[in-house]
C-alpha cells in the first residue's frame, strides 16, 4: 500500500517575547491507510483527527517548539495514543508551552524513521529555533520544513533563540543539498520545491532574512 501526504490548514495564534500574532498552520499527516505520523499539533486537535481518521499514529513529529506548533501535541499524542518527539535543543520553547508535561522522546539528527514502508531522515536545521528538525522522505521526493524553509526564504530569525547566520546554514547544507526537484512541504502557507529556492540563496543573504 503506498505511502501518501494528507494536509489540513488551522488558525490561531503565535506567541513569543510578549507579542502575539494570527496566523495559520499547515499539519501534514504522512501514512498509509492503516498507519501515520503527523508533523506538528498547532490549533486545533479535530481538525488533525479528521486527517488521521483512525490510523495508528506512530509518532507525533513536531518540527520545532513554538506553541503554534505543539500547542495541542500533548492532547494529541493522548487522543491517539502516541509519542510527541522533539529535538532536545527547544526544550526551553516547549517549557514554555508545556512545563508540567514533557514530550515523550528526543528527535536525534539523522536518525530513521519509518512509517507505512517510507523512511524519513531527521535533519537538524536549527536557526528558526534551536531544535528545528526538517524530515526527507527521499523515496516520496519530499522534505517537511517547519519554519526553516518557506516559499520564497528563510524561517524568521528576528526572536529569541533564533539565529540568521545558523539558519542560512542549516538551509544551504542540508535542505539545498536535496534533489532540486524535491517537493518542500513548509510549516505556513504554498509548498516549493529545492530548486525554485536555491537560486535565491544570494538574495535572502543580501537582505538578511
Amino acid at each position: 500500500m503506498a505511502a501518501r501526504i494528507d494536509h489540513a490548514v488551522t488558525s490561531g495564534t503565535f506567541s513569543l517575547d510578549g507579542q502575539t500574532f494570527d496566523v495559520d498552520n499547515n499539519v501534514w499527516v504522512l501514512g498509509d491507510d492503516t498507519e501515520c505520523v503527523v508533523f506538528d499539533a498547532p490549533h486545533d486537535v479535530n481538525a488533525i483527527l479528521a486527517v488521521v481518521a483512525g490510523r495508528r499514529v506512530r509518532a507525533v513529529l513536531a518540527t520545532h517548539g513554538h506553541d503554534d506548533h505543539v500547542l495541542f501535541a500533548p492532547a494529541l499524542a493522548r487522543a491517539v495514543d502516541a509519542p510527541v518527539l522533539l529535538h532536545p535543543a527547544d526544550r526551553v520553547l516547549w517549557d514554555m508551552v508545556h512545563p508540567d508535561v514533557p514530550p515523550a522522546g528526543e528527535l536525534v539528527d539523522d536518525e530513521t524513521i519509518e512509517v507505512a514502508g517510507t523512511s524519513l531522515r531527521v535533519l537538524h536545521t536549527p536557526g528558526h529555533s534551536p531544535g528545528a528538525c526538517s524530515f526527507h522522505a527521499p523515496e516520496l521526493g519530499v522534505v517537511f520544513t517547519g519554519d526553516t524553509l518557506f516559499a520564497g526564504g528563510p524561517g524568521a530569525t528576528g526572536r529569541s533563540y533564533s539565529d540568521f547566520d545558523t539558519i542560512i546554514a542549516s538551509i544551504r547544507t542540508r535542505l539545498l543539498t536535496l534533489p532540486p526537484e524535491t517537493v518542500v512541504h513548509t510549516g505556513h502557507g504554498d509548498s516549493t520545491t529545492i530548486g525554485a529556492e536555491a537560486p535565491q540563496l544570494e538574495q535572502w543573504l543580501a537582505r538578511g532574512h
